[in-house]
């Protein structure tokens, strides 16, 4: 048998490695974030927001698909903007068959520059039958101030498709009256917002919630190396900008938004009782219960009985007399013992033991809950 002696220098050096890779190992598995998102994802910053912007246009170059000629507001739009352009005409010479009436949204980003593009989209508001073709005059859209900060013009995209015969039918693929324009929009107008000399700045949760915000505030100083974050309430962070990024805060923000945290939420099942949706949240727990859930079905069969009278019989007439046949079935389940679970993966194994539909889990969850065992809100949608 050969022996293999370590001296004390490969000891050493072997104990050193063992520690360091020990070290690597618990360090990766105490501070490595389980399940977290960056507080980019989970917060936005006060101040620093889109704008919503709308106006009114027109759809020409319709293939005869626009509003029909009763549609006043779209004869008025097109006679007011042919007088614009020097040409008068009567309202009654119109034909508005070519043209839609539509409505323009967009959204402006924040920090967006005169000359920058945006996409918009456009929304019949006539009874227009597709917008398929059409290309959008120019169009103001202003901002809840009232004021222009972009103007819309271009040849609309819109993702469907629709044929029609002349006996009536018709065939539509999508929809055909809302459409976009891929950088449609040229901003006008910028909405002033400056980050130079902020000293604070303060941060949203989009979902608030005081053990996140709490989280994300340690995270916060632990990275900065001092306390530059403090959780207000549930759903505010307040940022106190250090010294060093004060000429820099787009950094400073940068580096923030980089971080990464795991968000805690509530307990929550939501259903939906109209499709037979059901989601269960991570922190769901249930309590031990007992679950008996029957299915009862009625079938009712009708047919019809004809009656004739005899041949050669002068006072028999034929009689029609309906004949029912109910039946009524009961499922024969038996009472299952649901144990109290401590994770969602105990749940849904529970839950599938007793061989239940998602329409029965509605049912199932309301009894629950009303028994005081589900420990977690439960909403329908």
């Amino acid at each position: 048998m050969k022996q293999i002696i370590i001296g004390k220098r490969n000891s050493k050096r072997y104990l050193l490695l063992f520690v360091g890779i020990a070290s690597v190992l618990m360090t990766a598995t105490a501070f490595e974030p389980v399940h977290a998102a960056r507080i980019k994802d989970l917060t936005s910053i006060k101040g620093i927001r889109t704008n919503q912007l709308t106006g009114y246009g027109l759809v020409v170059g319709l293939d005869g698909t626009g509003d029909k000629s009763g549609t006043e507001f779209t004869i008025q739009s097109l006679v007011n903007m042919l007088e614009r352009m020097g040409i008068n005409v009567d309202k009654k010479d119109v034909s508005v068959k070519n043209v839609a009436a539509v409505v323009v949204t967009a959204k402006l980003l924040p920090f967006a520059r005169i000359g920058s593009k945006m996409d918009v989209v456009v929304s019949s508001i006539g009874d227009a039958k597709s917008l398929v073709g059409g290309t959008l005059l120019f169009t103001p859209l202003r901002g809840a101030d009232g004021k222009v900060y972009a103007l819309a013009q271009g040849p609309v995209s819109v993702g469907g498709v629709g044929a029609s015969g002349a006996s009536g039918s018709s065939v539509t693929k999508n929809h055909l009256l809302a459409a976009r324009i891929a950088g449609g929009a040229t901003i006008e107008r910028e909405v002033t917002f400056s980050l130079n000399g902020k000293k604070d700045l303060t941060l949203t949760l989009l979902n608030p919630d005081f053990t996140t915000a709490l989280r994300m505030s340690e995270t916060i100083n632990a990275a900065m190396g001092e306390a530059v974050s403090k959780a207000l309430d549930s759903g505010t962070l307040e940022l106190n900008i250090p010294e060093t990024y004060r000429q820099d805060i787009s950094r400073f923000l940068a580096n923030v938004e980089a971080l990464e945290v795991a968000p805690d939420t509530v307990a929550r099942i939501v259903v939906n009782e109209k499709t037979g949706t059901v989601v269960i949240g991570q922190n769901v727990r249930i309590s031990t219960v007992a679950v008996s859930h029957g299915n009862l079905s009625i079938t009712i069969k009708e047919t019809q009985n004809v009656s004739q009278p005899r041949p050669f019989t002068e006072t028999g007439q034929t009689v029609v007399t309906p004949e029912s046949d109910i039946e009524i079935k009961e499922s024969d389940n038996k009472l299952m013992v649901v144990e109290g679970c401590a994770t969602i993966g105990e749940l849904v194994r529970a839950l599938n033991a007793i061989g239940v539909t998602p329409r029965d889990l509605i049912s199932i969850f309301q009894s629950i809950k009303a028994a005081g065992a589900l420990q977690a809100e439960l909403e329908i949608i």
